[in-house]
């Protein structure tokens, strides 16, 4: 039994190791969305069914469409503020990994989310790709794929690119450029579902 516990928990780990991952969310105007996050080989590592009509957004990651583990759970500490901060938290640790605030006023444009990590401490940022391009998206087209890169310090730890297309949305999540691993990667993975949740409604 002992032996068994230790793999599974070796495998959930692998799971956060990887360089890159493809994010597809499929959209259901109705009932909500669908995540599923695969690893470069193809394989599901990670699957999210976002509910609708939610005030308070209570986001629930799991290690597979059965949903019958969790991994993460994304919270939100209000209902739906332009300004929210939404915590994030390890299922199966049972620890707070970290939280994402977004910076309202400044993302009327150009959107900014603040990382802080377990003590609430700012230690980096995530922020669209440039002002030219998001005021685009927002007053020209909202076909303009959003990229977003996220940095600690200043050494640049993640990219969220989106491919465009109206039915199944494609986003790269790349974090090779974080060879000091200085960006936790559940949390790297929560940023990637919150951005692809929340960013996708201005669409």
């Amino acid at each position: 039994m002992y032996n068994l516990v230790l793999k599974e928990t070796v495998f959930m780990k692998d799971r956060f190791n990887h360089s890159n991952y493809l994010v597809r969310k499929q959209f259901f105007k109705i009932f909500g969305g669908a995540f599923h996050i695969y690893d470069p080989q193809d394989g599901l590592v990670f699957y999210v069914k976002q509910q609708a009509f939610k005030l308070k957004e209570d986001i629930r990651v799991y290690s597979s469409e059965d949903m019958t583990e969790e991994v993460l759970v994304i919270k939100a500490r209000s209902r739906i503020d332009f300004s929210a901060t939404y915590d994030v938290f390890d299922s199966i640790s049972n620890e707070t990994v970290g939280s994402f605030r977004r910076k309202g006023m400044k993302s009327i444009l150009k959107d900014e989310w603040i990382i802080l990590d377990q003590q609430e401490r700012e230690v980096g940022l995530i922020t669209e790709d440039s002002m030219l391009m998001a005021i685009l998206r927002r007053f020209l087209s909202n076909l303009i794929p959003q990229t977003f890169v996220g940095t600690i310090g200043q050494h640049d730890v993640l990219t969220f690119k989106q491919r465009f297309n109206p039915f199944v949305q494609k986003i790269e999540l790349d974090f090779s450029m974080d060879r000091q691993q200085l960006l936790d990667r559940r949390l790297g993975i929560a940023a990637s579902v919150l951005l692809s949740a929340i960013e996708g409604r201005q669409d």
